[in-house]
């Protein structure tokens, strides 16, 4: 049987369809009124003043490692556990990957690993919130203003979540966010970078459009004006971030629809540890935007065979970067890594379930873990 339960799916409002093809038939679709009213509200959202909007959160990742120095030879701490994106723009950078371990339990960087990582050429540490789930901030701040190196965090999963009731881009120097087709809020492709000092919004706000400062009255097109330091074409257009604008309008329903779905999961599946199936372990301090709901499991293969057979989507979603052939020259050992990218694979959780798919997904999982007697 062909799978029923998608693991996910595209959220498009009606507005925001209107919203895009207004300004499709407007005579301008470059960067203009619709991404100022976009950042705008997406200022309020992150309760941040410094935000830009780009053309992807991989442009958002490439961009934060300029403003973070790093350059050609600089070392760069990231996690393996994540999409490519993660990890692409650090080579595009210039600089060598240094990976560090992760919590099996988590999924996100271990700090201890992190701090013993450092050495005089480290320039930044990436890390991810794996599946929306936050990082240990406080952790990592530390490392990364005790060796005065940049903390860049890939929220791409974690829109809407929160650690110590902040938004996230609290303490990362560097936040970066993807609005790509399936993540919480979409605005079809684009990103944002939020930055933590003024003086790296201003210089990004010049370094997303070839460096050229659009701020300034314009006589001829720009022409007299002089470009101080090379910059890239990262900058978002007026159709995507009218999406946006109206996306937005319903990111708190679509999240808030994920992280009941997901606490209903973690209520259904504790103590399945004899079982075969081990939840990951979740702090109080944090609240997850469950854009993954991630298990541990034994026999994975047979498990992903089985819910696939009843009419459910499971995937392991990402592959441990490091075992590709262009991160050849970093690979390390990483028993954190090793043991939670065996057994990790995610359910269905999002926003376009229904209460008897949820159900499907609990009794099906049951079918297979039974609780324990």
């Amino acid at each position: 049987m062909a799978p029923s339960i998608p693991l996910f799916s595209v959220f498009m409002s009606p507005e925001a369809i209107a919203r895009s093809v207004e300004v499709l038939g407007c005579g301008f679709i470059g960067q203009g009124p619709q991404v100022e009213a976009f950042e705008s509200k997406l200022k309020d959202w992150v309760t941040s003043p410094h935000v830009l909007t780009l053309n992807s959160g991989t442009s958002a990742l490439h961009l934060a490692l300029r403003l973070a120095g790093v350059e050609h030879g600089d070392e760069v701490i990231s996690t393996a556990m994540t999409c490519m994106a993660t990890n692409v723009p650090i080579l595009a950078n210039g600089a060598r990957i240094v990976w560090a371990d992760i919590n099996p339990k988590t999924g996100n960087l271990c700090p201890k690993s992190v701090a013993e990582k450092i050495t005089p050429k480290t320039k930044a540490i990436v890390c991810v919130d794996w599946g929306g789930y936050p990082c240990d901030f406080t952790e990592l701040r530390a490392i990364a203003d005790q060796h005065k190196i940049a903390l860049i965090e890939d929220a791409a999963h974690a829109f809407g979540a929160t650690y110590k009731n902040q938004k996230m881009a609290a303490l990362p120097d560097f936040t970066t966010f993807s609005f790509q087709a399936i993540k919480h809020v979409t605005t079809v492709d684009g990103g944002a970078l939020i930055c933590r000092s003024e003086e790296d919004y201003k210089r990004g706000k010049l370094l997303r459009w070839y460096g050229i400062d659009r701020d300034v009255p314009r006589k001829d097109f720009r022409c007299e004006e002089d470009v101080l330091e090379f910059g890239y074409k990262f900058h978002m257009n007026d159709v995507a971030a009218s999406i946006g604008v109206a996306q937005l309008d319903h990111a708190a329903r679509i999240v808030g629809a994920h992280q009941k779905n997901g606490e209903t999961y973690r209520a259904a599946f504790a103590g399945r540890e004899e079982r075969g199936l081990e939840l990951l372990d979740y702090k109080d301090d944090r609240k997850s935007a469950f854009w993954l709901f991630t298990m541990l499991v034994d026999n994975r293969e047979e498990f992903m065979k089985f819910m696939a057979e009843r009419g459910i989507t499971v995937s392991q979603v990402h592959a441990r970067n490091d075992r590709h052939t262009v991160f050849r020259d970093f690979q390390t050992e990483l028993p954190g890594v090793d043991a939670f990218s065996t057994r990790q694979v995610n359910l269905p959780v999002g926003w376009w379930l229904k209460e008897d798919q949820v159900q499907h997904i609990i009794s099906t999982v049951d079918e297979f873990f039974p609780k324990s007697r």
